[in-house]
């Protein structure tokens, strides 16, 4: 799986463009007096409300000594589709909440499947809310489903579920200025795996809270792959299309 994600991202690496960003949202006066109910519904409250976005999203991909980097065209469809172009359309992705595809043209494959693609190469089980949530700076897990805890942690809130699983184990870390996600981490030590997402920085568009910079940590036994993006020239509620059509003649990717 992790060689098909790998495929996946060299292919985009063609060219990096950059693009002026909105305005970064800096630290004001901190409220670090709220409950876990009362945090809870202010994260909530400042997730953003859109019906698209659009942006241009610069990518460094790394592991061991190698790094990458690369522009790619992102495209959302609230709760509906996502939607990645790399340079010269030569590689697209797609998903929806029902399927992950994709296909390049600089040798003639494509995929169709379900989420295990995605979920194997960050390892952790993953599906379109959670995919969606990652890159708009939510939590992966709904807080509202379950019962959680707070606590003070180096100046922010600290968030956990009251009763945490021996074999999953899940941490939140929340800004107490904006009372966004800055950090969100999951664990399986049995595995040996730990996934930390870390939100470097947000930005607000059109009254929306966005985020600027986003680093993805996965780790498995020995190996570590890093992602980093950056979100710039982002736009919302604009009139989009999500073209997509395998071309004829491609041929499907092996998974192994």
């Amino acid at each position: 799986m992790k060689h098909l994600l790998r495929i996946v991202f060299f292919t985009f690496l063609i060219l990096t463009v950059g693009c002026k960003s909105a305005k970064t949202l800096t630290a004001t006066e901190s409220n670090l007096k709220l409950n876990t109910k009362q945090l809870i519904k202010e994260n909530t409250r400042q997730a953003a409300h859109f019906k698209t976005l659009s942006s241009k999203v610069k990518a460094i991909y790394s592991e061991g000594e190698k790094s990458k980097s690369v522009s790619i065209n992102l495209r959302i469809e609230k709760d509906k589709t996502i939607w990645l172009n790399g340079p010269f359309s030569a590689a697209r992705l797609l998903i929806t909440p029902d399927k992950v595809s994709f296909y390049n043209k600089l040798d003639n494959t494509y995929f169709e499947g379900d989420y295990k693609l995605l979920s194997d190469f960050l390892g952790t089980d993953l599906d379109f809310n959670k995919v969606q949530n990652l890159l708009l700076g939510e939590a992966l897990f709904n807080l509202k489903d379950s019962n959680y805890v707070s606590s003070i942690y180096d100046d922010a809130y600290l968030v956990q579920p009251a009763d945490q699983r021996p074999l999953f184990e899940l941490f939140y870390i929340i800004n107490p200025t904006y009372f966004k996600v800055v950090s969100q981490q999951l664990s399986q030590p049995k595995e040996e795996r730990i996934l930390e997402i870390d939100y470097l920085k947000y930005q607000e568009v059109d009254a929306q809270i966005i985020p600027e910079q986003i680093k993805i940590n996965a780790v498995e036994a020995r190996s570590e792959t890093i992602i980093e993006l950056e979100f710039k020239s982002v736009s919302l509620n604009e009139k989009l299309n999500f073209p997509f059509k395998i071309p004829s003649g491609f041929e499907p990717l092996e998974l192994k």
